[in-house]
Formats: C-alpha cells, structure tokens, sequence
C-alpha cells in the first residue's frame, strides 16, 4: 500500500512540470517568511506582506488542478508544505548558531541580532498556524475547482476562470480565516473584526491578482495539454481507476 502510494508520489513529481512546482513550494516558503512584516495596520484593517505572494500557490494549484486533477494538486500541496517546515527546521537551526547577523555590523545592537533570531526562528503557533491553514485552503481550492469545472461542457478560458476564480476566493477566505483565527485573534490580539476585514480583503486582493495572471496560466496548461505534458501519469491513473471499476463490478456481480 506504501510502496503504491509513494510510487504514485514520484511518478507525480516526475510528471508536473518542475517550474510549477518549483514557483509553488518557493511562494508558500516566502509568504510565511514575508508574513512577519506588516502592511497595513489600521482599527478595521490588517493586511501583512505574504498577501504580496500567496496568490501564486493558488494559480498553480488551479493549473495543476485543471491538468492533473485535485488529487495531484493536494499532493503537490503536501509537498509544499513539508518543504517548507524543512525550510523552517533549518532557518529555527541557524537562528540557534552563535554568531552575529550581517545588520549588527551596521547598528552595533544586540537587540538586531534578537530580533532576527526572532524573525527567522519563527514561533510553533505561526507554523501550526500556517500549516493547517495552507492545508484545509489547498484541499477546499483543489475539490472546488474540480467540481465547478465537472458542470462546464466547453473546455475554454472562462471555463478556466469561472472555476478558478471561484475556488481561489473561497479557499483564500479559509485560507485566511484559519490563519488569522489561530495565530493573529489568538497570539496577537486581533480583534474580530480586524480577522474577518483581512480575511475578506486579502482574498479579494489575491483573486484579483489571479485575475490579472490567470490569462498566462490557462496558455501554459493549454501548453502542457497540446505537448501532452504529464500523460504518463494520467494513463496511470486512468489503469487504476479502471481497475478498481472492474473489482467493484466483480463484487456487485458476485452479489447478484
């Protein structure tokens, strides 16, 4: 069972082009670093600078959703994500060493040194916070996605945009309300309704970043459609499939 699963795992990885990928794990690695700075602050309102990134991880979950399907999109996600608590284990590491930070040299305070540790070690609850946040967005984005695109017929841009859009407002909104209920309302006092306006805003904001962007990633899987980019992996799962239609058959007609 494993073995099929990681053998399913690499075969994946092998078949969705390494620049999606690689702009995907490197988005979800940067907003959480970019998360620490603020960029609004305001009574209503608060917005930090991972919102300048975090709609690049849902384009390419859409464009791999409408390639691949949701299944290979959640598992692109899960390896974002693990690549990223790597990237975090390693940054809390280095935090540790002994040893002054470039920016010391050139104030001489030891507070610099403090909060970078700070900034770059990170906090649990901010990795718990956006682990489990990026995990329920990327599951609710990747299924929305797939299940709007089942009702359309044609096979076009606004097909693309209509299911896109939709799911990348949707699974930004959980995306945010989860962050911000656990980490900011939590840890950093936000009150409500500065979680509910950053969680409205910034997914407004990261949908219509997708909407400006959204024209070049439906060329690009358009691409991989007519290059016929990742077949090996769709006739995989078109043989499983098939095979496990032809073992319920079997069982119904036991039964019968």
């Amino acid at each position: 069972m494993f073995r099929d699963f990681f053998r399913d795992y690499r075969l994946l990885l092998r078949n969705v082009p390494s620049t999606n990928v690689t702009l995907f794990v490197l988005s979800v690695v940067l907003m959480n670093l970019l998360a620490n700075k603020e960029l609004v602050s305001l009574p209503y309102l608060a917005l930090d600078c991972g919102i300048t990134l975090s709609w690049v991880s849902f384009l390419c979950m859409d464009m791999i959703t409408k390639r691949f399907g949701a299944k290979a999109s959640i598992k692109i996600s899960v390896f974002a994500l693990a690549c990223n608590l790597a990237v975090v284990a390693l940054l809390w590491l280095v935090s540790l060493a002994p040893g002054h930070w470039g920016a010391y040299y050139s104030s001489g305070l030891a507070p610099v040194d403090a909060g970078l540790n700070a900034t770059f070690g990170g906090s649990w609850y901010v990795v718990l916070g956006s682990s489990i946040s990026m995990l329920l967005s990327s599951v609710t984005n990747s299924l929305l996605n797939q299940f709007i695109g089942s009702k359309f017929v044609k096979d076009n841009f606004g097909t693309f945009a209509a299911r896109s859009y939709t799911s990348t407002l949707v699974g930004q909104l959980v995306d945010n309300l989860t962050f911000a209920i656990i980490v900011s309302h939590t840890f950093f006092g936000w009150t409500w309704i500065q979680v509910l306006g950053c969680s409205v805003t910034g997914a407004l904001v990261e949908l219509l970043c997708e909407v400006v962007l959204s024209p070049i990633g439906f060329r690009v899987v358009r691409q991989w459609e007519r290059d016929g980019v990742g077949q090996a992996y769709l006739d995989a799962q078109g043989e499983k499939n098939a095979a496990s239609a032809a073992v319920v058959d079997a069982a119904v007609a036991r039964e019968a």
